[in-house]
């Protein structure tokens, strides 16, 4: 069997996301595994090609992984015509005019979440990919964590019954960086630069209920900026002009009610850093990255109100975790393994620039929502409005 090679150009990966999870946990563990296997048995093998603006680092980071080739010419590796797919991970602001740029010199593409800060772009960008012929995909890597596959098999089996609602909560503390530093970078707390908690959530909340709940049908969402003041990489104390919580309540079409708290001001005392949890007629489940525990009908116990006495039962101890029946691999790294597959031509890839633009509508809409203070339904998208 034949080792084919697919270059990519991997534009932001001097980032957290960019570096962590698709340079070192995807496109590095693929190379070291041989490849991605296809169909045939030939595997389809890697071949990256660094970009960024700093020299310095982006060579230094290619030395650490095993990289041959990296650039500061971003115009010189489009023009590459043995590189076919262009990744980004840099700044949202930035991502649309890039991602153009790519289609352009007739690359396929594939980006970070959100696809851009507006939805008039998103489709712009959509209809561009499509019009060109390249093929395209946006991260959306919650959709294989463990804890939401889970989720999807009880559901998928009809442990819930009739579902009824949802509830998941977001967040950590996010340090303001004057006692300890931040762990987030601080264009994340400037509107002015493409940051804010309902941009960045949203997104992800969109196809996360799509794909395992339910399609969206209407929104009602309030932000806040809870913490005005931070202190940014080199402690110089800054106006935190976006939002950094959201607090967000969705109707899907199938009935379901939907509360959804993302914050970066909130303290864990829950599972894990994102819950979910699922109840239905016939059960619940609540799951986090990793697992998921369930309580049956037959299963629930029957609790009486008493204030007026110390709790003495562990509601904890009546539910079952889900058990591990399969290996799960890193969710960017299986969704980077299905893009690249698509690219050879084998299987389709529905997670496209179109899912992309839909969760920046939901984050329009959701920005809409808090500042008219009212419900609003979501229109379906087909990717020609505006055209």
């Amino acid at each position: 069997m034949a080792t084919l090679r697919i270059g990519i150009i991997m534009h932001g990966v001097t980032g957290r996301m960019g570096m962590n999870q698709h340079l070192i946990r995807s496109i590095v563990e693929i190379r070291k595994q041989g490849g991605v296997t296809l169909a045939n048995g030939d595997r389809l093998l890697p071949d990256p090609i660094l970009v960024g603006r700093n020299a310095e680092r982006i060579a230094a980071l290619a030395r650490q992984y095993g990289i041959e080739r990296w650039s500061v010419d971003l115009d010189k590796a489009l023009a590459n015509p043995d590189d076919t797919v262009f990744f980004d991970a840099a700044t949202t602001q930035a991502r649309p005019a890039l991602l153009k740029r790519a289609v352009q010199a007739g690359k396929h593409i594939y980006c970070e979440k959100p696809v851009a800060t507006n939805l008039a772009e998103a489709l712009d960008l959509y209809r561009a990919a499509r019009a060109a012929g390249v093929k395209h995909g946006v991260v959306q890597d919650k959709l294989w964590l463990p804890g939401l596959r889970k989720l999807q098999l009880l559901n998928d089996a009809g442990f819930f019954g009739q579902v009824l609602s949802v509830r998941g909560e977001f967040g950590y503390w996010v340090f303001e960086g004057d006692l300890q530093p931040t762990q987030r970078p601080s264009w994340n707390y400037r509107s002015e630069d493409g940051g804010g908690i309902i941009l960045d959530m949203l997104c992800h909340w969109r196809y996360v209920l799509d794909n395992v709940f339910g399609k969206v049908r209407s929104v009602s969402c309030l932000g806040a900026t809870h913490i005005p003041q931070r202190w940014d990489e080199q402690g110089k104390p800054y106006r935190a002009t976006a939002d950094d919580a959201a607090y967000a309540t969705f109707e899907l079409e199938n009935g379901v009610i939907v509360q959804l708290n993302s914050s970066w001001c909130v303290r864990v005392r829950r599972d894990d850093l994102v819950t979910f949890q699922v109840d239905g007629t016939h059960g619940s489940a609540v799951a986090g990255l990793t697992d998921c525990w369930t309580q049956s009908r037959v299963n629930t116990p029957k609790p009486v109100w008493n204030p007026d006495v110390r709790q003495t039962h562990d509601f904890f101890d009546d539910w079952v975790k889900v058990p591990d029946t399969t290996v799960y691999d890193n969710a960017f790294k299986v969704q980077w393994e299905l893009f690249l597959r698509h690219v050879a031509g084998e299987g389709e890839f529905r997670w496209n620039l179109l899912e992309g633009a839909k969760g920046v509508q939901l984050v329009e809409l959701g920005l809409q929502s808090w500042k008219e203070r009212r419900w609003l339904d979501v229109p379906e998208l087909t990717g020609r409005e505006g055209a």
